[in-house]
């Protein structure tokens, strides 16, 4: 069975990727420009010992995705204890939405946005009372 276990983010800015995700979702980043040749930097997203994997921003190598293009890569979700919160975050750092906060009955509430590179990611907050 193949499992996920790394991901990559294009961005044009790395500074202001790196500020982006580091200020909503407290990301901790490591240079790894050596071992890529290119603009790297690892991202750790959380304690080792936590269900997750970590990943990198690197630098976009082509033009990014137009306005109301279709997917054409994975959409990362990332888990957040307070949607509500999250959501604020994303966009007091510059995040805008893509589709609302929803409920996933009896699941949890999920939405989408696109981050500061124009990537789309999700947040989900568990919530069996969602509805």
């Amino acid at each position: 069975m193949g499992r996920v276990i790394h991901f990559e983010i294009h961005v044009n800015d790395m500074e202001r990727a790196k500020k982006f995700y580091g200020e909503i979702f407290g990301w901790l980043f490591q240079d790894w420009s050596d071992y890529a040749g290119m603009p790297y930097w690892g991202a750790v997203t959380g304690d080792e010992k936590e269900p997750g994997i970590n990943g990198a921003l690197m630098q976009r190598q082509s033009a990014p995705p137009e306005a109301n293009q279709g997917m054409n890569a994975y959409v990362c979700t990332i888990g957040v204890e307070n949607y509500d919160a999250a959501e604020a975050k994303i966009i007091e750092n510059g995040g805008r939405v893509a589709k609302p906060k929803a409920a996933l009955t009896g699941m949890a509430w999920q939405g989408y946005y696109f981050d500061t590179e124009g990537n789309i990611f999700g947040i989900h907050q568990p919530d069996v009372n969602a509805k």
